[in-house]
Formats: structure tokens, C-alpha cells, sequence
């Protein structure tokens, strides 16, 4: 198994490179599983019937919901933990604190670390495209598999994804404690 990515030569419209044609790599999405076919190979997995793999889907869900919604990180079996989290401007005096200051309501998932290592032993397949869309190189992986880790400082490098598109208003993602955020805006 690889992670397919493709890195197509785009034009940069802003910032450092500004006129200039760069390669843009994302990750190239097969298709999106339905939840019928999650629950059918799950089940067939487990030894388990649909409807009853069904029903269990279906209250895991509503449990997840419920928990986060109160508050709570909620642990994800095999995957890793998921929270709900806020973006919010900040103010000066405590007078001005409003519900309104809240810019954003975010999911936050922190991956196990199983999950974390699996990624990390995962080839990565890049194909190459030139501006009008032609294949022109194909490379595989032979990398150390780093992946990226909140809570350890970077030592420093260029952009390696996230919002590159400005806009955020940054603040108070809630809770209290450290949380660092791995997947949100």
C-alpha cells in the first residue's frame, strides 16, 4: 500500500514565488466510502451480522456525539481521539466577552500513535504533471515516513501544508491545558 500523490505545476498568484510556475503536491483521493460499505466489510470482519454491525455503528455514533458535544475527548478505537474545539477573537476586558467572538467551531482529531507509525511505514507515490496536465515524472518514496507531530517542534522548513490561504483569526480553541491542535483550519 501507498499514499498516491500528485504534484502539479501551477501558477503562484501570491507570496514569495508571485509569477512564477512551482509544483503543488496533494494527496489524490480515490473515491469516498460510503457508510453501507464501511458497515458491510466491518461486519464481515467481525464475523458479526450487517443489522447488528449496523445497530453498533449507529449507537457508537450517537455515544461520540453525545460525549464531545459535553465536552469530553473521546477515544476512537484504533484510530485515536476526537474533540470538539473553538476559534475566538480576544479581548481586552472582561465586559466584552461574547458568544459573538467565537469565529469558528472546529473537530479535532489526535491520532494514536499505532496510527501515527503506520503512516509513517507507508511509501508515498508522487506523479509529476506539467501545467497542461501531462504526466511527466513518477517518483516513490524513500524517505525516513516523518510525520508531522504537534506535540514536538519542528526544527524549521518550508511550508508543509495547512491553511495557506491567511484568514485566520487565531485565539481561544477552549478546554484549558495543552492542546495542540493536529487537523483543524
Amino acid at each position: 500500500m501507498a499514499l498516491k500523490v500528485k504534484a502539479q505545476e501551477k501558477l503562484q498568484k501570491i507570496g514569495k514565488y508571485e509569477g512564477t510556475y512551482r509544483y503543488i503536491m496533494m494527496p489524490e483521493l480515490y473515491t469516498s466510502l460510503s457508510q453501507d460499505k464501511v458497515i458491510k466489510e466491518a461486519a464481515l470482519r467481525s464475523g458479526v451480522s450487517k443489522g447488528i454491525m449496523q445497530a453498533c455503528w449507529d449507537a457508537a455514533g450517537e455515544v461520540i456525539k453525545a460525549w464531545a458535544t459535553e465536552g469530553h475527548s473521546v477515544a476512537l478505537p484504533g484510530l485515536g481521539t476526537m474533540r470538539f474545539g473553538i476559534r475566538a477573537k480576544s479581548v481586552a476586558k472582561v465586559d466584552e466577552v461574547k458568544a459573538g467572538l467565537v469565529t469558528s467551531r472546529r473537530i479535532i482529531f489526535t491520532p494514536a500513535v499505532d496510527l501515527k507509525e503506520e503512516l509513517a511505514g507507508t511509501a508515498i507515490q508522487i506523479t509529476c504533471y506539467d501545467r497542461d496536465g501531462k504526466e511527466i515524472k513518477r517518483v516513490t518514496s524513500t524517505d525516513p515516513g516523518t510525520v508531522e507531530d504537534p506535540d514536538e517542534p519542528s526544527n524549521g522548513g518550508g511550508n508543509t501544508g495547512g491553511n495557506t490561504g491567511g484568514g485566520n483569526q487565531g485565539g481561544n480553541t477552549g478546554g484549558g491545558g495543552n492542546h495542540n491542535e493536529p487537523i483543524g483550519d
